[in-house]
């Protein structure tokens, strides 16, 4: 079996201009500008302490040590306090430092979460709000990825970035306004080894973008095949597809390992050259400025001074290559979060739409055509309409078009041509809150979530437990769940892994009831149902399909047989429409499948 070409392949983004991801990151910044700026002001005064430190030093070289030196060791005792206030005022600036880098790192890790929660809420909230169609171009495992890996790295932008990059920029132009006023000729000294680190820092920002977004794209494809695997693992493992798959996902990680290879290549010649060209500096100011102090022109203070703060400026250049990774990580992150976010849902509500008082249940279909993906037809001209109450069966060879016409009664997708309607009102204009609240569905694949059953029959409704209890025992559930272990409280594995096809299809058909639609849609609802289960339900059918439409879908032939209508569908089109009796008398294709059943036993 091949992999259809580029399923788990990223999709390629347009470059976007760092300025714009920036303005837009920075608009979730703007609830929180209160906390950031308290940040920004308590990064302000940590800086003016790390300047601190040299500088006190530098006295205590120029104005205690150095004429202390130049005294009779007897008298150089009288400097001794100096001393002791210089080392007392270095201990209450450490102290001062450590107190507003601590205030400064918890405002701002909390400020940032708060903010990633935000984002990652307003994704998942977008995620919930897409149509189908979107949900079959993308799979799950790139969804996965935007939520976690992408929301984190930008987490990592606002914390250790945009308030570390104020920090720095203060700590850059301190240093240099206090190198200049000291001494303007060794300041130049330091400045001229500045271009070189300009052409450094351009030449590593233009690469290391391009590395992050692949190192991001094939992250994206290792989540998407890991969760195909594992989602598959009981196929995987039916067909012994293990070292096939593993073979795939060997691929992909091996991609994913050497684009992270190039990229640890940018980074490990990028710090060095930036410690080369601090060192450089710091050269320079040893020769320049140990010649100015044996000529008498500048004290040994200020070319400690000097050292210190070439250091000072040079640690937070050197820290560009992490900021960069980071940064460049955000980036590549921020294109992938907000072309998700600007993917409008194919499905839209109107802006006008029209909420009806009820929902009486006809349904009509008008010249609909419809496709997946055009020019591919699922549907040609297809017309027809069902009277409130009534029970319609739908039947046909795989791939006639039978499911697609339920998925567009509830508007999971929307015709390309003609018009579907409930209750002579367009589906289109209905809001899909108010058609999917009357609207229930029991399919072939049921889903269940983690958590009890009776949250599983509940969802999202206001039912009482009684409430619960009668849907269940309608549809013939009560008796299996009773025998559960803690009865309705009994949880759940993922997808109701405990529970056997039969029995999550009975959890399927009773939290249709609870839901008390007008409108019930059975799409091969009794597929895995043995036949003592399938006939409890077909007479519970029965009770609950008085006064309410009732769209079915059925492979077994003798579900449907007291259905109002059958409607045979052939490659897209309706082929025959009757009761079970008339399409037998007509002799078409219903009575062919009649027949194959009878003869394999199925309809029995």
């Amino acid at each position: 079996m091949r992999r259809a070409a580029g399923i788990h392949d990223e999709e390629t983004l347009a470059r976007k201009l760092d300025t714009q991801l920036l303005r837009r990151l920075l608009t979730y910044a703007r609830p929180h500008v209160a906390s950031l700026g308290l940040c920004l002001f308590l990064v302000g005064l940590t800086s003016v302490a790390s300047l601190a430190f040299p500088y006190l030093v530098k006295i205590a070289i120029d104005d205690v040590i150095t004429p202390a030196m130049a005294l009779e060791p007897s008298l150089r005792g009288d400097y001794a306090p100096r001393l002791l206030w210089l080392a007392a005022g270095f201990l209450v600036v450490l102290l001062g430092r450590f107190a507003l880098s601590y205030g400064e790192a918890v405002l701002l890790q909390k400020t940032g979460q708060q903010i990633i929660r935000t984002i990652r809420q307003d994704v998942f909230d977008h995620l919930q709000g897409m149509s189908l169609s979107f949900f079959d171009r993308h799979p799950a495992g790139r969804l996965v990825t935007r939520v976690t890996n992408d929301t984190e790295a930008l987490n990592e932008m606002y914390t250790s970035v945009l308030v570390n990059l104020f920090k720095d920029l203060v700590l850059i132009v301190g240093v240099a306004v206090m190198m200049l006023r000291l001494h303007g000729g060794l300041a130049g000294v330091i400045f001229a080894v500045t271009p070189l680190v300009a052409i450094t820092v351009w030449i590593f920002r233009s690469r290391t973008r391009v590395a992050f977004r692949e190192v991001r794209t094939l992250l994206a494809g290792i989540n998407a095949t890991l969760a195909e695997s594992l989602n598959g693992m009981r196929v995987v493992q039916l067909f012994n597809r293990e070292a096939r798959q593993l073979a795939e996902f060997a691929a992909v990680n091996q991609a994913h390992y050497r684009a992270s290879m190039s990229h640890l290549a940018l980074y490990a010649f990028f710090r060095p050259v930036l410690d080369l060209l601090s060192m450089l500096a710091l050269a320079l100011v040893l020769w320049y400025g140990g010649n100015e102090v044996l000529h008498a022109g500048l004290s040994v203070g200020v070319l400690y001074l000097f050292t210190s703060y070439v250091r000072h400026m040079f640690n937070p250049i050197n820290e560009l290559a992490e900021k960069f990774n980071i940064l460049q990580a955000a980036m590549a992150s921020a294109e992938r979060i907000f072309q998700l976010l600007d993917t409008p849902p194919a499905v839209r509500d109107a802006e006008q739409p029209i909420r009806p008082e009820g929902v009486a249940g006809g349904v009509a279909f008008e010249s609909v055509r419809f496709a997946y993906a055009e020019p591919n037809w699922v549907l040609q001209d297809v017309s027809f309409s069902v009277k409130p109450g009534q029970t319609v069966a739908f039947v046909g060879h795989t791939g006639a078009g039978k499911s697609s016409i339920l998925n567009l009664v509830t508007r999971f997708y929307d015709v390309q041509e003609g018009r579907v309607s409930i209750d002579g009102i367009d589906v289109r204009e209905l809001p899909q809150e108010f058609l999917r609240r009357h609207v229930g569905i029991v399919q072939q694949d049921v889903f269940l979530f983690t958590g009890t059953l009776r949250d599983n029959l509940r969802l999202s409704q206001d039912l009482s437990d009684a409430e619960v209890e009668a849907a269940a025992k309608l549809v013939g559930a009560h008796d299996f769940i009773m025998r559960q272990p803690d009865g309705y409280d009994t949880v759940v594995a993922e997808r109701g892994a405990t529970l056997s096809l039969g029995e999550r299809q009975l959890i399927a058909f009773a939290r249709a009831i609870a839901y008390d639609p007008a409108i019930l849609i059975l799409d091969e609802a009794t597929a895995h149902i043995d036949s003592e289960s399938e006939r409890i339900i077909q007479e519970a059918l029965r009770t609950v399909s008085r006064g309410r439409t009732t769209l079915i879908v059925a492979h077994r032939l003798s579900t449907i047989q007291q259905a109002d209508a059958i409607i045979v569908m052939n490659k897209g089109r309706i082929q025959e429409v009757g009761t079970h009796a008339e399409l037998l008398r007509q002799g078409g294709i219903y009575r062919s499948l009649w027949r194959i059943q009878q003869a394999e036993g199925v309809t029995s």
